[in-house]
């Protein structure tokens, strides 16, 4: 199956009232297990690369192992960039084949966000790839892009209705209480927040960060109108604590496969843990 655009996963969860998961893929084992773990749900995935990832891959490798994976699987699958936050970066990216990009001006002033994200708009439109933005700041590390928590601000509902309004975009990814990397405590959503956005912007709502917030809570905002669900942080742990278990338990092994092989394995038990918490399994 060919790559699909993030638009056509999200407008149907977005009518059926669950959200899809949107997974970092950052080498060929957890692009294995993001497809494996999609196919054995019958889920809609969104496999998406941020700036670091590609930097470490290759955006060549990226693109093929991921085309690859849609053409094996006959589950839908899309290609995401994450986070991009330089106009070359999605340019190249739209060009390598990618389905979607999203464009994170959230550093910048309204003005200037509406204006670029316009840009990254009027080029990926005609070619049918879907565009992700960001307002307001999501506190934490998330590969280069870092937002310390004293700078993390929240979105403002009307700059929200203001934004969709100037730009049609796709999908907005929002500021809520959410932040990239492992939690020090538990993180507690402004739902409240996330109800008025949605009461004013009728598009797809993205929610960043997701790795440690409480089932309940990811369970809660798919109510109130978030349709896709990003998570790294959890799948980096998964795939390193089981690597380090296999390497504990037999410090002489020296064969990747067998190290990597059963990492790949814990990558798709969280993955499709993911997959029923967001009730997209058997939406493919």
């Amino acid at each position: 199956m060919a790559l699909v655009s993030v638009t056509e996963l999200l407008l149907k969860a977005d009518r059926e009232g669950y959200a899809v998961g949107a997974f970092n893929a950052n080498n060929m084992e957890i692009v294995q297990a993001i497809a494996q773990a999609a196919a054995m749900e019958n889920a809609p995935v969104i496999m998406q690369a941020s700036q670091g990832a590609i930097k470490y891959a290759g955006l060549d490798y990226i693109t093929g192992m991921v085309k690859m994976a849609a053409d094996e699987y006959k589950v839908p699958i899309a290609l995401h960039l994450d986070h991009g936050t330089d106009f070359d970066q999605v340019v190249k990216c739209i060009r390598s084949g990618f389905s979607s990009v999203m464009y994170d001006g959230s550093k910048l002033t309204l003005k200037e966000n509406i204006a670029m994200t316009n840009k990254v708009l009027d080029m990926a439109r005609p070619i049918g790839v879907s565009v992700e933005a960001e307002l307001g700041k999501i506190g934490g590390t998330e590969d280069h892009v870092h937002v310390d928590a004293k700078d993390a601000m929240y979105t403002d509902p009307e700059e929200a209705r203001i934004f969709v309004e100037e730009t049609g975009v796709e999908s907005l990814a929002i500021a809520i209480g959410t932040a990239h990397g492992q939690y020090k405590g538990e993180p507690h959503l402004d739902f409240e927040r996330l109800e008025k956005i949605k009461q004013l912007v009728k598009i797809p709502i993205v929610l960043h960060g997701s790795s440690g917030v409480p089932d309940n809570a990811i369970q809660k905002a798919i109510k109130l109108g978030v349709c896709k669900v990003n998570i790294d942080t959890n799948i980096r742990e998964a795939f390193v604590w089981e690597m380090r278990k296999i390497i504990n338990d037999n410090p002489d092994e020296i064969d990747p496969r067998k190290i990597l092989g059963p990492a790949r394995e814990a990558a798709v038990d969280i993955i499709r843990q993911k997959i029923r918490l967001f009730g997209s399994s058997n939406k493919a």
